[in-house]
């Protein structure tokens, strides 16, 4: 019988990788994967085909596309296009190219939390267009989509649920389509600010913080809602784990501790330190989100134009 198991990310590539190795398998039933190497990036395709792939790694049926970026804070003006292209032509093939759809973005987070503020800076660089198609439909091109957008909070500085937000937004203005941006949490220290992570499934604010709220997804909300994410931070906990993993692997350690699973190691140093409240994030984060927001509006930008 397969193992359930512990995620503490919201990559879904990270998912099947610790589902696998758990489970001493080679691929997942339920699960397709491609991998294709960019010019300064990989993508990594990964398709949830059914209810049993969907119970192994805890994500919805759908498709969940990464690009890891090298060198992301250093990138030269041909290889930022190069990002900003392929971010571009996923979004297109997840949306489609019929202009009449409207589009609401949504920058989930918190902007006065560095770590949580990728959404809302998002927001301030998309370029918006629905008031002028509504009040100066003479200064945009006849085949100019109608685009909005809203940074609604969070809800400890609201007292409302973000869904219920946009939920109301979405059904007052009509929306054909969300595009939703977030911050997640990755379960490695080398992929903070340098993944984008781009599914057809919608988001779950604060899941891979263990502060789950309610979705925001078709199910909800009745319309296609694309999500685009980073991963700005690990939990303390994962961080030492995945040392303590490198170090079993590279040294004759004994004792109980080496014998045991990766999740109860997890549980183990998760007690020990007491770190269930504790995130890491990069010390240039600031840096890091506002290289990455602006590569994500210029995707977003050029893809609501095709």
């Amino acid at each position: 019988m397969e193992k359930n198991c512990i995620f503490n990310t919201d990559m879904a590539d990270e998912r099947v990788d610790i589902y696998k190795k758990v489970n001493n398998l080679t691929e997942v039933d339920g699960i397709k994967i491609e991998t294709n190497k960019g010019e300064g990036f990989v993508t990594t395709n990964v398709e949830v085909l059914n209810e049993n792939g969907s119970r192994a790694i805890s994500k919805e049926i759908g498709k969940y596309i990464t690009m890891e970026i090298e060198d992301i804070k250093y990138l030269e003006d041909e290889d930022e296009k190069r990002v900003v292209d392929e971010l571009s032509r996923v979004i297109v093939e997840l949306i489609g190219k019929d202009t009449k759809k409207s589009i609401l973005v949504l920058g989930l987070g918190n902007i006065n939390v560095t770590p949580d503020a990728l959404g809302p800076k998002v927001v301030n660089e998309v370029e918006i267009t629905r008031h002028l198609l509504n009040f100066a439909k003479e200064l945009v091109d006849s085949n100019t989509r109608s685009v909005c957008a809203i940074a609604p909070g969070v809800l400890g500085t609201t007292g409302i649920e973000t869904s219920e937000i946009v939920s109301s937004i979405v059904n007052k203005i009509n929306v054909d389509i969300v595009i939703a941006i977030d911050s997640l949490a990755s379960q490695s220290v080398n992929r903070l600010g340098k993944t984008i992570q781009i599914s057809n499934t919608g988001i779950t604010p604060g899941a891979g913080v263990n502060n789950k709220r309610e979705g925001i997804n078709e199910k909800t909300l009745n319309i296609p809602v694309i999500a685009i994410g980073i991963p700005t931070v690990v939990d303390m906990a994962t961080i030492t784990n995945e040392t303590v993993d490198k170090m079993i692997g590279n040294v004759n350690v004994s004792g109980n501790f080496s014998d045991a699973s990766k999740e109860e190691r997890y549980n183990m140093i998760a007690n020990l330190l007491n770190t269930e409240n504790y995130m890491v994030t990069p010390k240039d984060i600031d840096d890091v989100i506002d290289i990455v927001s602006k590569i994500v509006s210029k995707g977003i930008n050029l893809s609501l134009q095709n």
